[in-house]
């Protein structure tokens, strides 16, 4: 950077401000622009080094360029005692105007990265609207340096630059970013690029909370529930959940959240290739291919996948209509329910229409299908193509619940919670909220979490209350990077999936704590020094056992088994093999305890507790047969060898003291044995 500062040194000597500078960009940038040319990372790469060098030096160059002005200002007035503030005034208009329109096209460009992002389907379209905000961050604009920084730090497009990503949060820190507030939080907790600290990361976080930062507010609500260098605090956990979750459930309200789906890394290499999570693309093909020949059961399983994107698939509406009117047509009433659903909503493929979602709707529901029963309840509920008619709306929702669809089940809790068109009823309301939150459906969960938190209709509960709003919260957007940490981890891009896993783990997933750990101790990562990696996956394994997770568990004790990222200490491993075993029964941790039991290490030996729990992990898990067999078959034998060496000498030396059975010339007696056995020997040898 010295270069640039002297450059820096003689533009402002010169009198050159950046103002102008900027204005000459903008002409230049006006003729030569063309937004429409495909790109490639290695363009957006471009521009990166230019964005960083405006935001480190721009601070240097008000602040010289400031107090070059005020002394030349202060000398015009010794000398000439009078300004033109004709002159001045019409200077600073048209450099105002040509920020203006420097700033206004920056905002132009932003939003154009925005639309064509919302709208991509392809890696290249991506790349196109990254380099949007690339030239848009160029202009000075801060929400497109927030989307560039975030793809310095998690790696899109193969850029990951974590030194360059945090000086540019740290300059838009500076400027009120509660995003960049976040972000460093997150990296100061980590020691990921900055120091570790703990206490630096809570400021972050409050100052990124207090901005409006919903990421913030959701770490600070993990925080506080599980007293991560903060006192725990139910209620200011539930506080911070809460804000969070209103905001989840009013963008589930406007529209149906998409469920991301979270793959273990734990798992099994072997499975992990082909997660039932992730759809392998040899799959899709085949599906498709049975789909093509009218398996009408794959073809509305296909247009599910393509409506809401799940399994790794794209969500590609005129897909999903292409399968269900495919399936429709074969008499599906699944599928003329999803395809009344598509025109209710309305989208790319399906206008919305309410006339004709009252038709497919009307089909499904003359077969008795739930989905379709629900969708006409909800047209008289909001009176959509229809009069509002609650009691319509009442039979219709009763109807599809009876036959277990869980959003049916919601629109009946929440008839009877609000009173729409009947009167309350708390206890009825709790029952349904409870019935299809058991589905998982997020606004029932919501609800019931408002239930508890407010003690409408229950019994007050904070700590249930924070729980429901947990997973509501866990529904948001930002677990969308589920999907593209996986893809970076099995593309063998392990930095990038570390740093997006982290980030989730951080907001409180255990998925993501288990896996952040799993690629962590693996010591493959480059973002850490490696004398750093176990103590942090200890610290994660921890959080993850902490939130029920049974392999963090047996985990645990093995790092302190071993002595990884922390001392050897063998009761401590017993503890967590004993908690693990007892609480989720599991036939790793009864395998390690028994092992521990047989050689007393750091508990009491004990050969039989040690058969009986060799013989418990093969009954609990198929997988532990043949370790068990082995390990039972090194005890009985090393048991016998003992018994046959040593004839259980210490059990048995009363019965054998010579003295007492033979006499005291014992010893006389045992060589006229031996001696009359030697002649034995020989007279049979000479014979």
């Amino acid at each position: 950077m010295k270069p640039l500062s002297l450059l820096i040194e003689i533009l402002i000597i010169l009198g050159v401000t950046i103002k102008t500078i900027r204005a000459e960009k903008h002409n230049k940038r006006q003729k030569e622009r063309n937004v429409t040319t495909q790109v490639s990372a290695n363009e957006i790469k471009q521009y990166l080094p230019h964005i960083l060098e405006q935001r480190t030096s721009s601070n240097v160059i008000n602040k010289r360029k400031n107090l070059l002005e005020k002394k030349k200002n202060q000398r015009k007035i010794r000398i000439k005692g009078i300004q033109n503030k004709d002159i001045l005034r019409n200077k600073n208009h048209l450099q105002k105007q040509a920020e203006k329109n420097f700033t206004d096209e920056g905002d132009q460009l932003f939003k154009m990265g925005i639309k064509v992002l919302q709208q991509s389907k392809s890696q290249k379209q991506k790349e196109e609207a990254y380099l949007l905000f690339a030239k848009a961050a160029d202009m000075g604009n801060l929400k497109a340096m927030e989307k560039m920084a975030d793809a310095l730090l998690f790696g899109n497009f193969g850029m990951q630059n974590i030194t360059a990503a945090i000086q540019l949060y740290e300059s838009l820190a500076k400027e009120g970013s509660c995003k960049a507030q976040n972000a460093l939080g997150f990296l100061s907790s980590y020691g990921i690029g900055m120091e570790y600290d703990q206490a630096k990361a809570l400021i972050y976080y409050t100052f990124g909370s207090a901005g409006g930062s919903i990421m913030s507010q959701m770490i600070l609500g993990y925080r506080y529930l599980s007293g991560i260098n903060v006192l725990q605090n139910c209620e200011v956990a539930l506080s911070y959940y809460k804000k969070v979750a209103d905001h989840i459930a009013d963008t589930f309200e406007k529209s149906e959240g998409v469920p991301v789906e979270k793959v273990r890394l734990t798992e099994r290499p072997e499975n992990l290739s082909s997660n039932s999570e992730i759809l392998d693309w040899d799959i899709y093909q085949y599906y498709k291919f049975l789909a093509e020949r009218g398996d009408v059961q794959i073809q509305v399983s296909l247009g599910q996948l393509h409506l809401i994107g799940r399994k790794g698939l794209d969500q590609d509406y005129h897909k999903a209509l292409h399968y269900f009117l495919k399936a429709a047509k074969a008499g599906s009433a699944n599928a003329m329910a999803f395809i009344g659903k598509m025109y209710l909503e309305g989208n790319a493929a399906t206008p919305q229409n309410n006339a004709t979602a009252f038709k497919y709707f009307s089909m499904a529901a003359s077969k008795g299908n739930a989905i379709g029963l629900h969708g006409l309840g909800l047209l008289y509920f909001y009176g959509k193509g229809v009069p509002v008619n609650y009691a319509e709306a009442l039979k219709y929702f009763q109807k599809a619940a009876e036959k277990g669809w869980p959003d049916a089940q919601f629109q009946l809790g929440f008839m009877y919670y609000s009173g729409s068109g009947i009167w309350k009823d708390y206890k009825l309301a709790f029952k349904y909220f409870y019935l299809a939150s058991q589905s998982g459906q997020p606004l029932a969960i919501y609800y019931l979490a408002e239930m508890y938190a407010t003690g409408t209709g229950v019994v007050r509960s904070c700590r249930t209350a924070v729980e429901l709003y947990k997973g509501v919260c866990e529904l948001g957007h930002w677990a969308e990077k589920f999907l593209t940490a996986y893809f970076a981890y099995k593309d063998g891009d392990l930095d990038s999936s570390l740093v997006q896993y982290a980030l989730l783990a951080e907001m409180g997933y255990e998925v993501a704590q288990s896996n952040s750990a799993f690629i962590l101790e693996s010591k493959k990562a480059n973002i850490l020094e490696k004398e750093k990696m176990y103590p942090m996956a200890l610290l994660l394994w921890n959080r993850a056992a902490i939130q029920g997770n049974a392999f963090a568990r047996v985990k645990i004790g093995d790092y302190h088994y071993y002595g990884y990222g922390t001392k050897k200490d063998y009761q401590t491993a017993a503890t967590h093999y004993s908690i693990a075993a007892d609480k989720y029964h599991n036939a790793q941790a009864m395998f390690n305890l028994a092992y521990m039991y047989e050689h007393g290490l750091g508990i009491a030996k004990d050969i039989h507790l040690a058969r009986r729990l060799y013989d418990m992990a093969a009954q609990t898990s198929p997988d532990a047969y043949i370790p068990v067999f082995f390990a039972l078959m090194k005890l009985e034998t090393m048991h016998l060898l003992r018994d046959i060496l040593f004839f259980n000498f210490t059990m048995r030396w009363n019965w054998l003291k010579p003295d007492n059975t033979i006499g005291p010339h014992w010893d006389l007696f045992v060589i006229g044995l031996i001696v009359a056995g030697l002649i034995l020997l020989l007279r049979n040898h000479r014979g």
